[in-house]
């Protein structure tokens, strides 16, 4: 009896000196290779094959649609937790469906193909921690952006924002048709005002047609001031900070 008890307290005190190992190790690691360690841990711990990101087989989008990627857990997985175990399954669990990638061939015709992350797109970061653009590799200078992405689940259409990860120049790509589309209204708009102008010209002064004018605009920057402003116990959040762009 002295002797199991011995062992359950050296077991118990392993798994906290190996806990303390694991959580000074994590805090010193930057997001990426944060990201990069939860990853190796994960398919350590729940994958289902032993092949390494670099085996991984390179698919279509095709093949992704086809495919249900994500690892599943059997119930003995969850009660047999470490909890180093629980803390990458956490962050598994909220990359899941967090980030798309967009297809950004046809931009100029304001068309931006989404889709979910391959599971090697995942493990490597590509739309976290690269540009979400499937083109595009940077790592540098990336934003965020929430995106509705319709798409169909067990033959159900669905909706959702997801994000959108993509450094400036994809990013530009984005809003491309939109403000080509903006900029083609106040030329039309531009031209219209100084038809109008020179149609007035006749009946009102110089003045008068730059003061109502004036006035025009100190209402239009009135109204969009007034309309603006729509502006577990083991703490894993902690682990997990900055890593969700």
């Amino acid at each position: 009896m002295m002797a199991s008890l011995g062992s359950l307290k050296s077991s118990i005190f392993d798994k906290e000196e190996k806990k303390q190992q694991y959580q000074s190790h994590v805090r010193g690691l930057n997001a990426y290779d944060r990201h990069k360690k939860f990853m190796k841990d994960y398919v350590q711990y729940y994958g289902r094959a032993k092949k390494t990101c670099g085996d991984l087989p390179i698919k279509t989008d095709q093949d992704t649609l086809r495919e249900g990627y994500r690892f599943i857990l059997s119930e003995e997985d969850e009660m047999d937790s470490t909890w180093e175990k629980k803390l990458v399954k956490r962050y598994y669990d909220k990359l899941f469906k967090e980030y798309c990638i967009a297809d950004m061939s046809q931009y100029k015709k304001g068309k931006i193909g989404l889709r979910w992350r391959t599971e090697k797109e995942v493990i490597l970061g590509k739309g976290q921690f690269i540009c979400g653009n499937k083109k595009c590799d940077e790592k540098e200078g990336l934003g965020s952006y929430e995106v509705n992405f319709s798409y169909v689940e067990a033959g159900e259409q669905k909706q959702a924002l997801v994000k959108l990860v993509a450094c400036k120049r994809c990013a530009e790509k984005l809003v491309y048709r939109r403000q080509k589309e903006k900029e083609q209204s106040k030329s039309k708009e531009k031209d219209g005002d100084k038809r109008k102008r020179e149609r007035e010209g006749s009946h009102d002064s110089k003045d008068d047609v730059y003061g109502k004018s004036d006035d025009k605009k100190k209402k239009g920057e009135k109204d969009a001031s007034a309309s603006g402003g729509n502006d577990e116990d083991e703490n894993f959040e902690a682990y997990l900070e900055g890593m969700f762009p």
